[in-house]
């Protein structure tokens, strides 16, 4: 906060709509959760319990790079037991379809399948962290979360410099260490002479994900939910039960478009006032599609949120799409739309070609992005290690 950043906590972490008119609530408080999933409740707190009670020492070693010796060996085998299977086959603990439904939302922010293995995985870490610490979002927007990070920097005698783009490593002769928040193939065309023709093969085989297609809004009103629990959330998940997200992902997983997509809402300005001008309202949302997708989603996006909340659409003064193309035009490392830095299926988890824990074949290069380990995400984890791998190196001739 001495830098600007403030992080605001709507009262409950997640919002999953219902065609019943009813929503499904992730709420901050494990105990609150467990008693608003009814019979579902004890087996909800069973899962989650063991790595809420311990999120600290959970938290050091699933963002940590893998393969690690566990310092925290039966923790990370009950996790694994859970995180390697598919999230089907885990949400058939829960006998109530509300509770399901829940769970596969959480599942498809993996972008897998749900019937594929380490799906499940994302659910619980989504879940935990959401009932440990909550789901914040920075005050005034994620821009600032940046200038925060900029301001600390400044202090410890850091510069950033922007607009300058970068189309050849041997431009950044007079560095001791480059950092690279690029994916893996986007290193090859940066990396020049620098990396032999063997490692490039092997960068060059990186696989992306799924992209997304984003929506911007400016709102007249709040979105009028049919469910009243959905304004206590500043992220809604819109895709109905299990099956049909299931579905859904499924679809985008073979190359094709869901005709109800899953789609990821945020409704930031109903706890942030600064987001809109007084008595208006801003919200974002995105479906999942097949990487570089030229396929417009609005008419289906928005049909997911007006089966939750009918009227929406009167409520919109304005709006701005983006497809796969437009993400990559604004960030380069969103190729074809992929905001997770690459497929996080079990074979890229355990042998993608950042192995070597950041380091690439030149001892000065390394890579930071969200295609080395832990993976994508809001954790900064990446850019952390590879720093400390990168000092350590240098420090040691």
């Amino acid at each position: 906060i001495d830098h600007g950043l403030e992080w605001m906590h709507s009262p409950a972490a997640l919002a999953h709509p219902l065609d019943d008119g009813t929503a499904v609530m992730l709420e901050r408080d494990l105990d609150q959760s467990g008693e608003s999933l009814g019979i579902d409740g004890p087996v909800w707190d069973k899962l989650m319990r063991p790595f809420v009670e311990h999120w600290t020492e959970f938290a050091s070693e699933i963002l940590r790079p893998f393969p690690f010796i566990p310092r925290h060996p039966w923790l990370m085998t009950r996790f694994g037991i859970v995180a390697l299977q598919p999230a089907r086959v885990v949400a058939r603990r829960f006998r109530n379809q509300r509770t399901r439904a829940l769970f596969a939302g959480l599942a498809a922010h993996s972008f897998l399948s749900l019937d594929e293995p380490l799906s499940a995985a994302f659910a619980i870490l989504m879940a935990v962290p959401a009932h440990a610490v909550g789901w914040p979002i920075p005050r005034g927007g994620a821009q600032s979360l940046t200038n925060a990070l900029c301001a600390f920097l400044s202090t410890l005698g850091g510069k950033v410099s922007t607009s300058s783009p970068v189309q050849s490593l041997a431009a950044l002769s007079n560095y001791d260490l480059l950092l690279c928040d690029l994916t893996p193939r986007q290193l090859i065309k940066v990396g020049g002479q620098r990396l032999p023709d063997s490692y490039k093969r092997r960068l060059g085989r990186y696989r992306y994900g799924s992209g997304v297609f984003k929506v911007d809004y400016a709102l007249n009103a709040p979105i009028p939910w049919k469910a009243p629990d959905c304004l206590r959330a500043a992220t809604v998940h819109l895709g109905g039960s299990l099956e049909e997200i299931a579905a859904s992902e499924k679809e985008v997983r073979i190359g094709k478009h869901a005709d109800r997509p899953f789609v990821l809402l945020a409704q930031p300005s109903l706890f942030d006032s600064s987001r809109a001008p007084a008595g208006k309202h801003t919200a974002w949302a995105y479906c999942h599609v097949p990487n570089g997708s030229k396929v417009n989603m609005v008419e289906k996006l928005e049909g997911q949120i007006e089966r939750f909340a009918p009227g929406f659409r009167d409520c919109i003064l304005a709006r701005r799409a983006f497809s796969p193309a437009d993400m990559e035009s604004m960030d380069a490392n969103l190729v074809g739309g992929d905001i997770g830095g690459g497929a996080m299926d079990i074979r890229q988890f355990l042998f993608r070609p950042t192995w070597r824990h950041y380091a690439t074949s030149a001892r000065d290069i390394y890579i930071c992005s969200a295609s080395t380990p832990p993976g994508g995400g809001v954790h900064g984890m990446c850019g952390y290690h590879a720093a400390k791998m990168a000092l350590s190196r240098l420090d040691g001739g």
